[in-house]
Protein backbone atom coordinates (compact mmCIF):
# COMPACT_ATOMS: atom_id res chain seq x y z
CA UNK A 1 0.00 0.00 0.00
CA UNK A 2 0.82 3.24 -0.74
CA UNK A 3 0.63 6.37 1.74
CA UNK A 4 -2.53 8.37 1.78
CA UNK A 5 -0.99 11.99 0.72
CA UNK A 6 -4.88 13.25 -0.18
CA UNK A 7 -5.25 13.31 3.91
CA UNK A 8 -3.31 16.40 4.10
CA UNK A 9 -4.45 19.54 1.83
CA UNK A 10 -1.15 20.26 0.42
CA UNK A 11 -0.44 16.46 -0.57
CA UNK A 12 2.77 16.56 1.84
CA UNK A 13 3.05 13.69 4.58
CA UNK A 14 6.34 13.78 7.72
CA UNK A 15 8.89 11.14 7.24
CA UNK A 16 10.78 10.48 9.83
CA UNK A 17 14.37 9.81 8.86
CA UNK A 18 16.31 6.95 11.34
CA UNK A 19 20.03 5.40 11.06
CA UNK A 20 19.37 2.39 9.84
CA UNK A 21 22.69 0.70 11.91
CA UNK A 22 22.28 3.43 14.53
CA UNK A 23 18.47 3.78 15.01
CA UNK A 24 19.38 7.25 15.70
CA UNK A 25 16.37 9.80 14.41
CA UNK A 26 18.50 11.79 11.54
CA UNK A 27 15.89 14.29 10.86
CA UNK A 28 12.54 15.46 9.65
CA UNK A 29 11.67 15.95 6.41
CA UNK A 30 8.31 16.18 3.99
CA UNK A 31 7.36 14.02 1.50
CA UNK A 32 4.75 14.28 -1.43
CA UNK A 33 3.96 11.34 -3.82
CA UNK A 34 6.30 12.42 -6.39
CA UNK A 35 9.54 12.97 -4.15
CA UNK A 36 8.16 9.22 -2.51
CA UNK A 37 8.36 7.50 -5.79
CA UNK A 38 11.82 9.06 -6.62
CA UNK A 39 13.15 8.10 -3.20
CA UNK A 40 11.97 4.47 -4.47
CA UNK A 41 13.25 4.30 -7.97
CA UNK A 42 16.41 6.31 -7.29
CA UNK A 43 17.50 5.15 -3.84
CA UNK A 44 18.50 8.59 -2.69
CA UNK A 45 15.99 9.89 -0.02
CA UNK A 46 14.37 13.07 -1.38
CA UNK A 47 11.79 15.35 -0.27
CA UNK A 48 9.68 18.09 -0.96
CA UNK A 49 11.20 21.40 0.21
CA UNK A 50 8.09 23.52 1.86
CA UNK A 51 10.11 26.58 1.49
CA UNK A 52 11.10 26.21 -2.04
CA UNK A 53 8.07 24.53 -2.98
CA UNK A 54 10.13 22.23 -5.21
CA UNK A 55 11.90 19.04 -4.98
CA UNK A 56 15.26 17.78 -3.72
CA UNK A 57 17.39 14.99 -3.39
CA UNK A 58 19.11 14.97 0.23
CA UNK A 59 22.62 15.73 -0.47
CA UNK A 60 22.73 17.05 -3.49
CA UNK A 61 24.69 20.01 -2.80
CA UNK A 62 26.55 18.81 0.42
CA UNK A 63 27.28 15.37 -0.87
CA UNK A 64 26.40 13.71 2.19
CA UNK A 65 23.22 11.65 0.47
CA UNK A 66 21.17 9.13 2.42
CA UNK A 67 20.90 6.06 0.81
CA UNK A 68 17.45 4.30 1.23
CA UNK A 69 16.81 1.16 3.13
CA UNK A 70 13.19 0.87 3.79
CA UNK A 71 10.19 2.73 4.15
CA UNK A 72 7.62 1.92 6.94
CA UNK A 73 4.27 3.36 6.88
CA UNK A 74 2.52 4.09 10.15
CA UNK A 75 -1.18 2.67 11.13
CA UNK A 76 -3.01 5.87 8.99
CA UNK A 77 -0.80 5.60 6.12
CA UNK A 78 -0.07 9.15 6.38
CA UNK A 79 3.18 9.20 7.98
CA UNK A 80 6.14 7.88 7.06
CA UNK A 81 9.59 5.94 8.70
CA UNK A 82 12.66 6.12 6.33
CA UNK A 83 15.64 4.30 7.22
CA UNK A 84 18.78 4.79 5.27
CA UNK A 85 22.22 4.76 5.33
CA UNK A 86 23.92 8.51 5.63
CA UNK A 87 27.02 9.77 3.33
CA UNK A 88 28.18 12.39 5.72
CA UNK A 89 26.62 14.40 8.72
CA UNK A 90 23.53 15.14 8.02
CA UNK A 91 22.03 18.47 9.35
CA UNK A 92 22.46 21.57 7.49
CA UNK A 93 24.36 23.23 10.34
CA UNK A 94 27.45 20.17 10.01
CA UNK A 95 26.19 18.20 12.89
CA UNK A 96 25.44 14.47 12.92
CA UNK A 97 21.55 14.93 13.35
CA UNK A 98 18.99 17.34 13.15
CA UNK A 99 18.61 17.24 16.80
CA UNK A 100 22.98 17.72 17.35
CA UNK A 101 23.27 14.24 18.53
CA UNK A 102 25.98 12.48 17.63
CA UNK A 103 25.49 9.18 15.31
CA UNK A 104 27.19 6.43 16.43
CA UNK A 105 26.04 3.29 17.68
CA UNK A 106 25.28 2.37 21.21
CA UNK A 107 27.67 -0.41 21.30
CA UNK A 108 30.79 -0.02 18.95
CA UNK A 109 30.56 -3.73 18.25
CA UNK A 110 27.70 -2.77 15.90
CA UNK A 111 29.47 -0.50 13.88
CA UNK A 112 32.64 -2.69 13.93
CA UNK A 113 30.20 -5.46 12.46
CA UNK A 114 29.09 -2.79 9.48
CA UNK A 115 33.53 -2.35 8.65
CA UNK A 116 33.69 -5.94 8.79
CA UNK A 117 30.97 -6.76 6.28
CA UNK A 118 32.20 -3.72 4.06
CA UNK A 119 35.63 -5.43 3.88
CA UNK A 120 33.94 -8.95 3.06
CA UNK A 121 31.81 -7.17 0.09
CA UNK A 122 35.18 -4.81 -1.28
CA UNK A 123 38.23 -6.68 -0.62
CA UNK A 124 41.47 -4.51 0.24
CA UNK A 125 45.14 -6.01 0.59
CA UNK A 126 46.35 -3.52 2.95
CA UNK A 127 43.06 -5.38 4.91
CA UNK A 128 43.52 -7.93 8.14
CA UNK A 129 40.05 -8.55 7.76
CA UNK A 130 39.95 -8.76 4.15
CA UNK A 131 43.07 -11.27 4.24
CA UNK A 132 41.55 -13.19 6.74
CA UNK A 133 38.14 -13.15 4.66
CA UNK A 134 40.18 -14.56 1.77
CA UNK A 135 42.03 -17.70 3.29
CA UNK A 136 38.52 -19.31 4.36
CA UNK A 137 36.45 -20.34 7.17
CA UNK A 138 38.66 -23.23 8.03
CA UNK A 139 41.32 -20.35 8.73
CA UNK A 140 38.81 -18.07 10.70
CA UNK A 141 37.52 -20.85 12.75
CA UNK A 142 41.37 -22.14 13.49
CA UNK A 143 41.74 -18.15 15.07
CA UNK A 144 38.36 -18.26 16.92
CA UNK A 145 39.75 -21.34 18.82
CA UNK A 146 43.14 -19.50 19.14
CA UNK A 147 41.89 -16.67 20.95
CA UNK A 148 39.25 -18.40 22.90
CA UNK A 149 42.24 -20.32 24.39
CA UNK A 150 43.96 -17.25 24.58
CA UNK A 151 41.39 -15.54 26.76
CA UNK A 152 40.56 -18.38 28.72
CA UNK A 153 44.67 -18.59 30.17
CA UNK A 154 43.72 -14.66 30.45
CA UNK A 155 41.33 -15.15 32.85
CA UNK A 156 43.39 -17.49 35.11
CA UNK A 157 45.80 -14.48 35.78
CA UNK A 158 44.83 -11.24 37.43
CA UNK A 159 45.89 -8.83 34.79
CA UNK A 160 42.63 -6.92 33.91
CA UNK A 161 44.28 -4.92 30.52
CA UNK A 162 45.37 -8.65 29.18
CA UNK A 163 42.33 -9.90 29.98
CA UNK A 164 40.54 -7.22 28.13
CA UNK A 165 42.50 -7.30 25.20
CA UNK A 166 42.11 -11.19 24.76
CA UNK A 167 38.28 -10.54 25.00
CA UNK A 168 38.53 -7.96 22.18
CA UNK A 169 40.34 -9.91 20.16
CA UNK A 170 37.81 -12.94 20.30
CA UNK A 171 34.75 -11.06 19.80
CA UNK A 172 36.51 -9.15 16.98
CA UNK A 173 37.48 -12.43 15.11
CA UNK A 174 34.03 -13.81 16.10
CA UNK A 175 32.43 -11.18 14.18
CA UNK A 176 34.48 -11.96 11.32
CA UNK A 177 33.15 -15.78 11.63
CA UNK A 178 29.51 -14.68 11.31
CA UNK A 179 30.06 -12.65 8.39
CA UNK A 180 32.03 -15.48 6.76
CA UNK A 181 29.22 -17.88 8.03
CA UNK A 182 26.92 -15.37 6.35
CA UNK A 183 25.31 -14.25 9.74
CA UNK A 184 25.03 -11.06 12.07
CA UNK A 185 25.13 -10.31 15.41
CA UNK A 186 20.88 -9.87 14.89
CA UNK A 187 20.96 -13.79 14.04
CA UNK A 188 22.60 -14.41 17.25
CA UNK A 189 20.31 -12.07 19.23
CA UNK A 190 17.40 -13.88 17.67
CA UNK A 191 18.52 -17.02 18.97
CA UNK A 192 19.42 -15.60 22.81
CA UNK A 193 16.10 -14.34 23.30
CA UNK A 194 13.92 -17.06 21.60
CA UNK A 195 15.89 -19.14 24.48
CA UNK A 196 14.74 -16.49 27.36
CA UNK A 197 11.17 -17.29 26.84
Amino acid sequence: MKPDFSKSADGLIPAIIQDVTTNKVLMLGYMNEDAYNQTQSTGKVTFYSRSRNCIWVKGETSGNYLALDSILQDCDNDSLLVKGTPAGPICHTGADTCFNETNKSPLFLLQLEQVIAERKANPSEKSYTSSLLQKGINKIAQKVGEEAVELVIEAKDNNDDLFKNEAADLLFHYLILLQAKGFTLSDIDDVLRERHK
